[in-house]
């Protein structure tokens, strides 16, 4: 049974910094594709960045240049370092996995973990 466990939520400042982490339960993690996600208002829960199996790395433009994504495939992690945080980045954040099988679908969720950014 595939899981996927965020951490690393909490409340900020605007301005300061956080890392999310999310380790996965998957024997073949680093076949995965990573991704973070978030809900935004009327558009369902949207793509923050994504990380392929390779290591490329794919940026929504409202965090382009603040967030980062990287992955530890020996510890089965991903992590999102996030930067310059602002107060619209207050949000679920949920990991998601893809065997990249099926373009656009993403096979394992996580639970989430909360983030808020005080202004």
């Amino acid at each position: 049974q595939v899981q996927l466990v965020e951490s690393g939520g909490g409340l900020v400042r605007a301005g300061d910094s956080l890392r999310l982490s999310c380790e996965a339960s998957i024997q073949t993690f680093s076949m995965y594709n990573m991704g973070w996600f978030r809900p935004t208002p009327g558009k369902g829960r949207e793509f923050v960045v994504t990380i392929s199996w390779s290591g490329t790395t794919l940026y929504a433009d409202t965090v382009k240049g603040r967030f980062t994504i990287s992955r530890d495939n020996a510890k089965n992690t991903v992590y999102l370092q996030m930067n310059s945080l602002k107060f619209e980045d207050t949000a679920n954040y949920y990991c998601a996995a893809s065997t990249g099988l099926t373009p656009g679908r993403w096979d394992y969720w996580g639970q989430g973990t909360h983030v808020t950014v005080s202004s």
